[in-house]
């Protein structure tokens, strides 16, 4: 067999090797500017904006972070919803040689707290309407600047704000011209791993570019210009958007259709208004879509392509969507510390729907044994997947050991466990990590236990996932009270809605008497999801 199987199904003229130019982000997007200038770039609601708007906003955007004292490796963190603000301010700071913190509107006071004083932001650009937490965190964290930007104008800036509209109207000057080269970080992504603590990869520049021409190589017929409009509800703040949404559509002169949120109603009628001809989405808004009865009057078959990640895509669901709107649906893979991409099934020839395809261009792959991960497994063998290629991080931001740990000789180790089959097609079997993806989120069973133990109630806590027909997973507690005290699944359910982003918050409690448990003491949670595993319907509604 040969050492790469997947080559041989390449769509015909797809090379095995691309070539990357030698530029940054911002510039590579501005090569796309410049040739598209007239084109829309984005839709927001009644808004719209040329991609010459948007460049002149981008570089005044850049002249007023230089102002406020930002330069090279200067971290500002971004806050926001998808809107035309997040897609200014994030190439701005690329342009004025800063590094793009990317912090989900949905966080907590204290993830907003980790991100900050781990990354070493002194600038923030929050929504309006998040602004009050960042108030509430500003004695625990080094802000300098902390930009206010208008969505829904329910807030005033107090004295340690500045609207963001104004400073950058304010703003006379031309950025300065910032020696920044491909090799050095543009975004720092939050992820996490095995003991549930944030880290931040370091995506360079070159790795943010080449992801971008790796994902669009094995579809040759991804249309451009103004054949493609995408979609844009992925969040931006999320890898899988940021790169398959924003950085590629822009640097094929689409216009993105910003969607702050995945409302079906919302969606439907945007569908009906723009016609977009690209939708990457996960799993779950796939099964919502396919549930509206008359979806169809929508125009949803003015869709052609669609990708699926974030969360593996049940079969039943891609077939619904596919016979009811004509569109194929290609499934990847990827993680946060590869840029994303790193797998696709081909558009054209041999697809299998259930895998996440083959490597794209300049990866290699391989499944080795658990235990060493040095020995390469044969084809059907279950094992660990590790990448190689030029869309791996730099590392993790300020974690070396961490960094050591995740990579190795290298390859990147995913901590995903996977087969491999004759064509080089590869399966996601489980997870060495005790991950859960919730609607294609990331939950780390070790940051919600940490919240339930706060609790003055619980004894001990253990986390998982279980199968949930729409989100893939849901959170589920397994909870021992302190002697003596009293809770309920409510009151616990409220206290994590008060620690936790909503996504996080487990969807069942269950109290037991003892949890199982190692030698050392530690909670065993593959014993909790073996049982569950062996329960029947009955028992697993008695429980919750």
């Amino acid at each position: 067999m040969s050492e790469r199987p997947w080559l041989a199904h390449y769509p015909p003229g797809v090379p095995a090797t691309l070539e990357y130019p030698e530029v940054t982000l911002d510039q590579f997007i501005e090569q796309s500017v410049a040739k598209h200038a007239d084109l829309t770039a984005l839709r927001f609601a009644t808004i719209s904006m040329t991609y010459r708007e948007l460049w002149g906003r981008v570089l005044r955007c850049a002249a007023a972070l230089a102002e406020l004292g930002i330069g090279k490796g200067d971290r500002v963190a971004l806050m926001l919803p998808n809107c035309p603000q997040y897609v200014i301010a994030y190439f701005g700071t690329l342009r004025a040689g800063g590094i793009v913190v990317q912090v989900s509107p949905l966080s907590t006071p204290r993830e907003l707290v980790h991100h900050l004083s781990t990354s070493g932001a002194e600038t923030i650009v929050v929504a309006d309407m998040l602004y009050p937490m960042v108030q509430a965190v500003l004695p625990q964290v080094n802000l300098r600047n902390v930009l206010v930007t208008r969505l829904r104008g329910e807030v005033t800036p107090g004295p340690e704000a500045r609207a963001f509209e104004e400073v950058l109207m304010s703003t006379t000057g031309a950025p300065p011209d910032v020696q920044v080269t491909p090799d050095d970080v543009a975004v720092l992504q939050y992820t996490g791993g095995t003991t549930g603590i944030a880290k931040g990869a370091m995506l360079t520049h070159r790795n943010l570019v080449v992801n971008v021409l790796q994902s669009a190589a094995p579809n040759p017929d991804f249309p451009s210009g103004a054949d493609l409009r995408v979609l844009t509800v992925l969040p931006l703040f999320h890898v899988y958007g940021m790169t398959v949404c924003m950085n590629l559509g822009l640097a094929r002169g689409g216009e993105l259709i910003l969607l702050p949120r995945f409302e079906p109603a919302e969606v439907l009628e945007t569908i009906k208004a723009t016609q977009p001809t690209s939708f990457p989405g996960v799993p779950t808004m796939y099964v919502a879509i396919n549930s509206v009865p008359n979806a169809e009057e929508y125009g949803v078959g003015s869709i052609r392509f669609c990708n699926s990640g974030g969360a593996p895509m049940p079969l039943e669901v891609m077939e619904a969507f596919e016979q009811r709107f004509g569109a194929t649906i290609i499934e990847g893979y990827g993680l946060s510390e590869t840029s994303p991409v790193t797998h696709v099934n081909p558009a054209t020839g041999l697809r299998k729907p259930g895998t996440i395809g083959i490597p794209v261009p300049d990866t290699d792959a391989e499944i080795v044994d658990i235990d060493t991960g040095t020995r390469v497994l044969p084809p059907g063998e279950p094992g660990e997947l590790r990448i190689r290629g030029p869309q791996v991080m730099a590392g993790y931001w300020g974690m070396p050991e961490e960094t050591a740990d995740a990579m190795r000789d290298g390859w990147f180790y995913t901590g995903d466990i996977a087969t491999m089959d004759e064509d080089g097609y590869f399966t996601i079997v489980d997870r060495k990590k005790d991950m859960i993806l919730a609607s294609g989120l990331n939950v780390y069973p070790r940051e919600v236990e940490e919240v339930l133990y706060e609790h003055p109630a619980v004894l001990e806590a253990g986390v998982i996932g279980v199968p949930d027909p729409y989100r893939g997973e849901s959170v589920k507690a397994y909870v021992v009270l302190k002697p003596g005290a009293s809770a309920t699944a409510e009151e616990l359910e409220a206290y994590c809605r008060e620690h936790l982003s909503a996504y996080k918050v487990p969807h069942a409690f269950e109290f037991r008497d003892t949890l199982p448990k190692s030698g050392v003491g530690k909670v065993l949670r593959r014993v909790l999801v073996e049982e569950e595993r062996q329960r029947t319907p009955e028992e697993t509604a008695t429980s919750e």
